[in-house]
This record gives C-alpha cells, sequence and structure tokens, in this order.
C-alpha cells in the first residue's frame, strides 16, 4: 500500500515539483553511497529504496512529458 500511495503522489504533483523532489533524492542518494562508503551507513536497503524512487519520479515525469 505504501508504494501504491506514492505513485498516487507523485501523479498529482507537476513536472517542476518532480524535478524538484528528484533532486533532492539524487543528493539522498548520494550521501547514502558516501555513509556507505565511510561505514556510517546501519541500513543499507535505504539505497535500494531510494533508487527505485528515483525511477518511479523519472517514469511519471516522461509520462507527463509524452501526455
Amino acid at each position: 500500500m505504501k508504494i501504491r500511495d506514492y505513485v498516487k503522489d507523485l501523479n498529482s504533483k507537476s513536472i517542476e515539483e518532480l524535478n524538484v523532489e528528484l533532486v533532492a533524492a539524487k543528493k539522498e542518494l548520494f550521501n547514502l553511497r558516501f555513509q556507505n562508503a565511510t561505514n556510517q551507513l546501519d541500513n543499507t536497503s535505504r539505497i535500494k529504496e531510494v533508487r527505485k524512487n528515483i525511477a518511479r519520479i523519472q517514469t511519471v515525469i516522461s509520462a507527463k512529458a509524452n501526455a
């Protein structure tokens, strides 16, 4: 249910808001990778989750651009 609600939230946003969220997600992924490299990251599954969220955001952006 959580993923479905997240996708519905993404679909309700404008392309500008999605681009802002995409930048924030990429920054978070960079920080997670940095923490992982320095052995400070406790929850390594968060990296996979953020990568999938980035893909979801990009999918919604391209769907809106094609529509």
